[in-house]
């Protein structure tokens, strides 16, 4: 299942104008893929999966300082390692140089090639949220990889609340944090209001046919071009590549004709799961030294409503890298462009204490 979602869109796209070319990227290790099988996983409902399977890539060797990076909703690994994001911080003297760190990127809990409804059960596949997705990355760590420590989390969007989890339920298990694209606090506002409505406006489609449907629903193409549009993209950079009607019926029509395979239930699966999403109540366990990472632009996560900055104080230590908003920034999608953070990343990982 490949959903182009609007992290991918970004990182595959747009970014190319944004970086002048991927060739100006640096080369970094092939990665390598892995899958793994969790036996009897239960989730948060009480039911349990006998197998989860969990995909994972890695690059770097073993051997080097690991680090767990978290792909956004509806992405994977591979919709991380772009020219724009692991281009710029795998390579050779980069950030997270992979001739010295050993990077893990899994695919989540419905999504990529890891376990997810369209492998068969369909609607019958366990309601998991953003615990049992890291509760699965967790164990992915410790079970399969034989890790007991970590140098950095971090991650993108839903990657970046993942990163939050990770911080309040396994506070002594890394080094450093990196939650970019998110905040740490209830899903609510417009954020939940327009995932409930791309969620709705499937589920309504008499095509879905309570998730038995034997094609996919008319409606759920134009949900995430509409969710794309509406949350990720940047108004400064919208309204340099659509300033007219014209131009910007264009690249409305570009979205809706782009290659779209993306399944139903999947899909639904991967907005309500963050529904209850709030690690705001165990904000004070945080032991790892935190970087914050969002763009001043972010559709998602706006920086005026404060919550980012209120949290932060209960965190000792903690620190916020805003990017400014400008034509080159693309709002939620930004953090998909590591060129916008390499320094202060490379600060954090020079400067955080190496934990017992």
């Amino acid at each position: 299942m490949t959903l182009m979602n609007p992290m991918r869109q970004l990182a595959l796209g747009l970014s190319m104008l944004a970086l002048g070319g991927a060739a100006l990227a640096a080369d970094y290790p092939t990665p390598q893929a892995g899958q793994a099988v969790l036996r009897d996983f239960r989730f948060h409902t009480g039911e349990v999966l006998p197998e989860l399977k969990v995909h994972y890539q890695t690059v770097g060797a073993p051997t080097g300082e690991p680090v767990l990076v978290l792909h956004g909703t509806a992405g994977s690994a591979a919709s991380l390692l772009t020219p724009a994001f692991a281009g710029e911080l795998f390579g050779a003297g980069q950030p997270l140089d992979a001739g010295k760190y050993f990077i893990i990127l899994p695919d989540a809990v419905g999504a990529g090639q890891s376990s997810k409804p369209s492998d068969g059960l369909r609607t019958k596949f366990p309601r998991y949220n953003y615990d049992d997705m890291v509760l699965a990355q967790y164990r992915l760590v410790t079970e399969v990889l034989g890790l007991r420590h970590l140098r950095l989390v971090m991650g993108n969007s839903m990657g970046g609340m993942h990163t939050w989890i990770w911080g309040v339920t396994y506070p002594g298990f890394m080094d450093a944090l990196a939650p970019m694209a998110s905040q740490p606090t209830a899903m609510s506002s417009r954020n939940w209001m327009l995932r409930r409505l791309i969620i709705d406006s499937v589920r309504n489609d008499p095509d879905w046919q309570g998730g038995q449907y034997s094609s996919q629903p008319k409606a759920l193409r134009v949900a995430n071009a509409f969710f794309g549009i509406a949350t990720s993209g940047g108004t400064l950079a919208y309204q340099q590549m659509a300033p007219t009607r014209a131009a910007a019926d264009q690249l409305l029509d570009s979205r809706l004709a782009a290659p779209f395979t993306a399944d139903a239930n999947d899909f639904l699966y991967q907005w309500e799961s963050s529904g209850d999403y709030d690690p705001s109540p165990g904000l004070e366990r945080i032991q790892a030294t935190l970087l914050a990472i969002n763009s001043a632009d972010d559709e998602r996560n706006p920086p005026e409503t404060g919550l980012m900055d209120q949290a932060l104080k209960r965190v000792p230590g903690a620190r916020l890298h805003l990017i400014p908003a400008s034509t080159a920034t693309r709002g939620h999608g930004t953090t998909a462009l590591a060129k916008f953070y390499q320094a202060p990343l490379r600060q954090l990982l020079q400067t955080a204490p190496r934990r017992p």
